[in-house]
């Protein structure tokens, strides 16, 4: 079912894990789709997988934490396609975990400009094109921040996710007289590639020992989500079957939030 057909969906981070899985989603369902990624490498090569589908893609490069890399992808991304209907703002970092009194401002800084800025910079230059039609924005917020606060060390990391669900809060009932949906979505352990910028120091001083025998996930035993059941979510969230959902919140974790919060 091509749910998404004649629309154009941005996806910031979208070279990689979850940002790649749900442009390959959006692909499936229709809609062109524009990879925005750090690593013009990824970017390039997501943009491939899509058109080895027989779908439309556009690469772009941009650091979502600097404003005029971010206006300037939105900006070719709209006149590219000449729309832009649906926002996955998707980029972030783990970055350091640490004590408090480890953790540097430059640290501290470093991922709440990618994650908490990022996101705030791309719905930013993104409303416009948006408000043109109507459309839809998704936030990749997470369960940590929101309903986990057992994780010691990733205040920063916290911080910002708490701060993108309530950015996605604030600005739903601002967008929705131009038709314009914004919601969030809190995912738990997923099989992605983030461990990769995620930086511990220390965290064992601070940690309270906590023993789960029989895992953390109880839905899936252990198990950690696919990027595919991320995507099924936000496809949804972009359709027209989410036509009358904004400014929410989708914790999708596998019960996990509810056992170690």
């Amino acid at each position: 079912m091509m749910q998404l057909a004649g629309k154009v969906a941005l996806v910031t981070g979208g070279g990689a894990g979850i940002g790649l899985g749900t442009a390959l989603a959006f692909a499936r369902a229709g809609a062109r789709v524009v990879i925005v990624d750090w690593l013009a490498e990824r970017a390039h090569a997501a943009v491939a997988q899509i058109e080895e589908m027989g779908g439309q893609a556009l690469g772009l490069t941009a650091d979502v934490a600097q404003a005029e890399q971010v206006e300037q992808a939105i900006q070719q991304a709209g006149e590219h396609f000449g729309r832009l209907d649906i926002v996955f703002a998707n980029a972030g970092i783990n970055g350091v975990w640490a004590p408090i009194e480890e953790l540097t401002p430059e640290e501290w800084d470093r991922t709440i400009n990618v994650n908490l800025r990022g996101c705030f910079l791309t719905v930013k230059y993104a409303v416009p094109w948006l408000k043109q039609q109507g459309g839809a924005i998704v936030v990749t917020s997470s369960v940590n921040g929101t309903r986990v606060f057992s994780n010691s060390g990733a205040v920063a990391y916290s911080c910002a996710k708490a701060g993108q669900l309530v950015l996605a809060r604030m600005l739903a009932p601002e967008l929705a007289p131009y038709g314009v949906r914004i919601n969030a979505i809190c995912p738990g352990s997923v099989k992605t590639s983030i461990g990769e910028n995620t930086f511990q120091r220390n965290r064992d001083q601070i940690r309270w020992p906590v023993n789960y025998p029989k895992g953390t996930i109880p839905l899936t035993g252990g198990v950690p989500a696919s990027t595919e059941a991320i995507a099924n979510l936000v496809l949804f969230l972009v359709s027209d079957n989410a036509a009358h959902i904004t400014g929410s919140e989708l914790w999708i974790d596998g019960g996990q939030s509810l056992v170690i919060g």
